[in-house]
């Protein structure tokens, strides 16, 4: 049976009011990433990373699905093939639409991580510096995020997926950040159609055998129709 393997990134999310790197007057926009989302930037003032989280969380939390995460959640429901679900983003939207095993390859906002033993729990809504981690102790709070310069979570799991997939389709990314930005092409040598469903071209169109262009509420929907053979 067919194995269809999903990446999803920014894009998905933003038609549900989650900022991208790119918007304009959005979190991101208000920070430099080197501020904010780099292990350096933890260590030279963790309770700005602490304070910028605790507003992502915040974000998060008052959004809803919009009907590609819907859509997504039913093309696993429904294909009589294995149907996994790589993210890019931090965000619970795919759970929330039903989507189950989500391999979140950037880590989540719900979840907490100790800088210095790394025991993982569920993150209250509002972190700080001083929280001390229910394992060890330590003072050592940090978001359960992987930040720039840090390694993806669940890469030889995913690789793996990619070499064993008969489709697969990336949502919404920006083709910038590696390692997802390769996976079009490693997952199309192994012999995988390769399909790209995004508001504009990524950077890495050229990797993919068919582009779609437009609002992934739209065409996500559409795709899978399609693949179920609605």
């Amino acid at each position: 049976m067919e194995k269809i393997v999903i990446l999803t990134g920014a894009g998905i999310s933003a038609e549900s009011g989650i900022s991208t790197f790119r918007d304009e007057g959005g979190l991101w926009a208000q920070h430099a990433i080197e501020d904010v989302a780099t292990p350096e930037a933890f260590r030279r003032d963790p309770d700005l990373v602490h304070r910028f989280y605790n507003a992502r969380r915040a974000q998060a939390a008052e959004v809803a699905p919009n009907a590609a995460h819907l859509a997504l959640a039913r093309l696993q429901e429904r294909h009589r093939g294995e149907v996994v679900l790589v993210t890019q983003n931090v965000d619970a939207l795919h759970e929330a639409a039903g989507s189950r095993a989500v391999l979140h390859m950037h880590g989540a906002l719900a979840g907490a991580l100790c800088a210095r033993c790394e025991a993982r729990w569920p993150a209250p809504m509002v972190m700080a510096t001083r929280d001390a981690c229910p394992i060890c102790g330590a003072a050592a709070t940090r978001p359960d995020i992987v930040w720039f310069g840090e390694m993806p979570y669940g890469m030889e799991a995913i690789w793996q997926h990619l070499e064993e997939a008969d489709v697969f389709a990336a949502i919404g990314t920006s083709g910038n950040v590696y390692p997802a930005a390769a996976f079009a092409q490693h997952a199309g040598r192994a012999g995988a159609q390769t399909i790209e469903l995004n508001l504009e071209a990524s950077q890495n169109t050229r990797d993919f055998a068919e582009t779609r262009l437009g609002r992934a509420s739209v065409i996500v929907p559409e795709w899978v129709d399609a693949v179920l053979g609605n």
